[in-house]
């Protein structure tokens, strides 16, 4: 976390929490979601423009990045200065992309050293189990993925899309949680 960060923090204790105003993809991208977006629907809802604007500008994503954690419940937040931004997710906290070696970093810069397991869900999609976390491998990655697993570098299981928030404790909308005090 940065520096100034936690200098807001200390100065500034009790400001509120914010919900829905920031989603994370299924390829790893930021969406902001302002109070138009969000009367359109949930994040998760499918529903058009309901995601709302893809963040572009890199200095904001970088900030982003070294704030991005997720509390004691599971809720996965952007400390900004003072404030938590509760993010919510498409799918997972974190978002795999493969090198050619199939060393995984996660869309935050987040390296993982190891590869722990593979899951594959009803609908194909393909989830690593890392160290540094538990998230959905990138579309574009999936070849690379493919090679790894032929090479028995990972173990592959089956689960359900459903079981995996609560199998690997992560909350995808925090807005729907109990939000604690």
């Amino acid at each position: 976390m940065d520096d100034l960060v936690r200098q807001a923090m200390a100065k500034w204790p009790n400001v509120p929490d914010c919900y829905g105003w920031l989603g994370l993809d299924s390829r790893g991208q930021w969406h902001m979601r302002d109070d138009r977006v969000q009367r359109l629907g949930s994040f998760q809802s499918g529903l058009p423009g309901a995601k709302g604007s893809v963040l572009r500008h890199d200095k904001l994503i970088e900030f982003i990045h070294r704030n991005y954690e997720a509390d004691a419940q599971g809720r996965w937040y952007f400390q900004n200065g003072p404030q938590r931004v509760y993010v919510e997710l498409e799918a997972t906290p974190l978002v795999w992309r493969l090198d050619a070696q199939g060393l995984a970093h996660a869309h935050c810069g987040w390296p993982a050293a190891q590869v722990r397991q593979a899951l594959v869900d009803e609908a194909g999609w393909l989830y690593l189990d890392t160290p540094a976390g538990f998230g959905l491998l990138h579309t574009l990655d999936v070849g690379l993925a493919a090679e790894c697993l032929e090479r028995e570098l990972w173990p592959l299981h089956e689960c359900t899309r459903a079981e995996l928030p609560q199998r690997f404790g992560y909350v995808i909308s925090p807005e729907q949680s109990p939000h604690s005090a």
